[in-house]
């Protein structure tokens, strides 16, 4: 099919939302590259991309898609927002929307669009009861959609001398649910697009993302003197190890509320102060997540119980072992583990919130003696002996907020 020989106006809405999704979990088995209709000429506009360091072009070989006819050259091929490499023009790690002169909508979704990935055999288009509006194609790393400007729930109007044409698609997410509250780790995926047709004019323009508001950061503590914090190292170099640089450093007050994006690891210690007797040992006996600064509010999500990880999160949390390799002075003054970042749902409808989230750890101090190690084993009860520990040994320490940012999100069109 020729390209087109006469101007058409096309603009793309897109709003992309960093909540909490739940996907299927099913691997789409690699298919044949599709080849789509002519798309729009030259006079597309491209959106400037993210200042973040992405290149969408970096496409590995055996998942290149091509874009527009075979024969296209480099400056067509850039124009409707494809990469070309000087020999063939394919799709990015974005989202690509393009209108063809025939009004077909095609909407190629990467995988790589944003982070943490998207789960592309999720994606669906809002009114998807037609089985023609599902994908026509779809890779482990790319969902391409292929349908007329006016089927799959399209909704047209007329706006100053164009006719633009709307439609709207979205991942499914998945939740944990668990007995004090539900949470989920997957980044969820929503689109708003559009073509507006003229014969003068083509235009292309992005809605903003929308930003959580800034919590204020909390801090509690008991009658023990015990600190939790998160670690802030990065690695810099290479063969660098980033859960053993993590600890190198650590946020202070100023730089709360942390943030972070779905999945992405937090790095937790939790340390006595002022204590100098090597003999004594601290556990935790118990740490939970909530939506508030208050500890025993609802809904709740567990992290560790009896020190141990909580088995019933598809994302176990990991005990860092500290030992004297550490470097730290007295070692069993501490305990180190790493979560992965997730969100609250509504306990009902299963609705992503958009709360901060609280890390809470109840800890205790403990003596070993002859009969007592105060080791807390991960594969069998713990003993009663370990529990009989004083009021004035107990204490529950908390982090300041960390929510959810979009910033790294990745999103190109």
């Amino acid at each position: 099919m020729e390209l087109f020989k006469s101007l058409f106006g096309v603009s793309v809405v897109v709003v992309l939302l960093c909540d909490v999704t739940a996907q299927r979990y099913r691997t789409p088995q690699q298919k044949q590259q599709s080849h789509f209709p002519a798309l729009l000429p030259q006079q597309q506009e491209k959106v400037p991309p993210p200042a973040a360091p992405f290149d969408k072009c970096q496409v590995e070989d055996r998942e290149k898609i091509q874009c527009g006819t075979p024969d296209i050259e480099a400056m067509q091929c850039e124009n409707i927002n494809c990469c070309f490499n000087g020999q063939q023009c394919y799709y990015g790690k974005a989202v690509t929307v393009q209108c063809t002169r025939d009004g077909q909508f095609v909407v190629v979704v990467a995988r790589d669009a944003t982070l943490p990935q998207i789960d592309v055999d999720s994606i669906s288009l809002l009114a998807n009861t037609d089985p023609s509006c599902s994908p026509v194609d779809f890779t482990v790393a790319f969902a391409i959609f292929q349908f007329p400007v006016t089927a799959c729930g399209t909704t047209i109007k007329e706006e100053d001398g164009f006719v633009v044409y709307e439609n709207h698609m979205l991942s499914s997410y998945e939740v944990g649910v668990g007995p004090r509250g539900s949470i989920t780790r997957d980044s969820h995926f929503e689109l708003l697009f559009q073509c507006r047709y003229s014969g003068t004019a083509v235009e292309a323009l992005v809605m903003e993302v929308y930003d959580l508001p800034p919590p204020v950061p909390v801090a509690a503590a008991g009658p023990l003197r015990v600190e939790l914090r998160l670690g802030s190292g990065q690695c810099f170099s290479k063969g660098c190890v980033e859960d053993e640089v993590a600890y190198t450093s650590f946020y202070t007050a100023a730089d709360y509320p942390v943030t972070k994006v779905l999945r992405q690891p937090v790095y937790v210690e939790v340390r006595i102060l002022e204590r100098a007797d090597p003999n004594i040992i601290l556990n935790l006996e118990h740490c939970w997540a909530t939506s508030t600064s208050n500890p025993d509010s609802l809904p709740q999500w567990d992290l560790l119980a009896g020190g141990c990880p909580y088995n019933d999160d598809r994302y176990l949390t990991t005990l860092v072992p500290v030992d004297s390799s550490s470097g730290l002075p007295y070692p069993s003054h501490y305990k180190r583990f790493i979560m992965q970042m997730f969100a609250f749902v509504d306990q009902n409808s299963y609705t992503p919130q958009k709360d901060e989230v609280f890390i809470h750890c109840a800890t205790t101090v403990c003596s070993p003696s002859s009969t007592e190690s105060c080791e807390q084993p991960c594969h069998r009860q713990r003993r009663a002996a370990q529990s009989k520990v004083s009021s004035d040994q107990r204490a529950v320490v908390s982090s300041g907020g960390v929510i959810l940012t979009e910033e790294a999100d990745l999103l190109q069109i």
